[in-house]
């Protein structure tokens, strides 16, 4: 999407258009679905978590004037809304079942052309320090870029594309040990 097609998009739903809501929810919902699934590992959880990014994101909508990055923005919301749901979850012992969910439960992983994780692969997961696991869920599932993530989180794009790359080195680590 271009920028001068995000400007138009973000004007349209200012003004009330009906159908800007459902493109924005078109065009982004998958991917915070699949990131806030692998940040809760709960179907629905993740639903609640992207549904009050959108409820968020009606409520503030005369306000979001130009946007630098409209996905960002929305994986910044996202973000906090997996933060709440998962104090929420603390707080409540039988929703507590980790971080991700284990890929023999046959979930979403396989369908609508999403990414495939393996058993050890969400292990290997599961190992990484949470700054890390955000920033490959954000870059993998949230299909973001170094900047978007660097927006979504706070940090430097240097930051993020650090992050990435000694997760990726643990990943292998942990994975090649696996084999062994």
């Amino acid at each position: 999407m271009s920028n001068d097609e995000r400007a138009d998009l973000l004007d349209r739903f200012r003004r009330g258009d009906p159908t800007a809501l459902a493109e924005l929810y078109d065009r982004f919902a998958g991917r915070l679905y699949r990131v806030a699934f692998r940040m809760l590992g709960d179907h629905g959880l993740a639903k609640d978590a992207v549904q009050e990014v959108f409820l968020g994101v009606l409520k503030v909508r005369y306000r979001l004037g130009t946007l630098e990055d409209l996905s960002a923005y929305l994986f910044c919301c996202l973000r906090r809304a997996v933060g709440r749901l998962q104090v929420i979850r603390q707080r409540n012992k039988n929703l507590a079942h980790g971080s991700f969910q284990d890929a023999e439960t046959g979930a979403p992983e396989t369908q609508g052309g999403e990414t495939i994780w393996s058993k050890w692969v969400l292990q290997a997961l599961q190992q990484l320090p949470p700054e890390q696991q955000e920033v490959v869920l954000l870059k993998i599932e949230g299909e973001l870029t170094f900047a978007e993530i660097a927006m979504a989180l706070g940090i430097s794009p240097n930051t993020a594309a650090s992050r990435y790359r000694y997760a990726l080195q643990k990943l292998r680590h942990y994975l090649s040990a696996q084999k062994e």
